[in-house]
């Protein structure tokens, strides 16, 4: 155990391709909590208090990411791009509410997908299995309150606008997924 009673998970050792995975999904919530916080700043109204949740819930995940590499005996990988920033080259940044929301419904739900994916694999190493399974319990309150957002908006922006901004978000998410799951394959293979 360390100073601070935790304990450090001896015997397990992330292999360089598994850290960087896991440095990988600490900097994603990182820009996740960043972007939230901006939107937390500025939005008014009902949804303010969930927006703010969920940049609190982000920062944790972060935490959590970088707690699970540090008791695996790690340090993070330093990284300078995330998932989302690859959204934004192929999107652009959202110019509305509604856009924060669509954008965040698919990405919510690409990431407990991959999660889940992740889950499949064998060997995933205790500390790593915790700290997915812990941000998934999030991750569904996430989808399920964009949702309702989304539901609530419909009257402002129509039924067929919100359908609209999430088929070009999905197919945004789609290719983007596709290269990043290259990428993830490519390192693997070449172990």
């Amino acid at each position: 155990a360390d100073s601070l009673g935790e304990v450090v998970v001896s015997g397990v050792e992330l292999s360089e391709n598994e850290l960087w995975v896991a440095s990988f999904y600490r900097n994603s919530e990182m820009s996740g909590a960043m972007f939230f916080g901006r939107v937390a700043r500025t939005i008014r109204g009902p949804l303010q208090k969930d927006v703010t949740h969920h940049f609190a819930d982000e920062s944790a995940h972060a935490f959590y990411w970088t707690d699970c590499i540090d008791k695996l005996d790690q340090r993070a990988i330093p990284m300078r791009d995330a998932y989302q920033d690859r959204y934004m080259d192929a999107v652009g940044v959202p110019a509305s509410l509604m856009e924060v929301m669509a954008i965040t419904l698919v990405f919510e739900k690409r990431t407990i997908g991959h999660y889940n994916q992740h889950l499949r694999q064998e060997n995933v190493p205790a500390p790593v299995r915790a700290t997915i399974e812990k941000i998934m319990l999030d991750e569904r309150w996430h989808v399920r309150y964009v949702r309702d957002a989304l539901q609530a908006m419909e009257e402002r922006y129509g039924v067929q606008e919100i359908e609209d901004t999430l088929a070009r978000y999905t197919a945004a998410d789609i290719e983007i997924y596709g290269k990043v799951m290259a990428e993830f394959q490519e390192r693997f293979a070449a172990q």
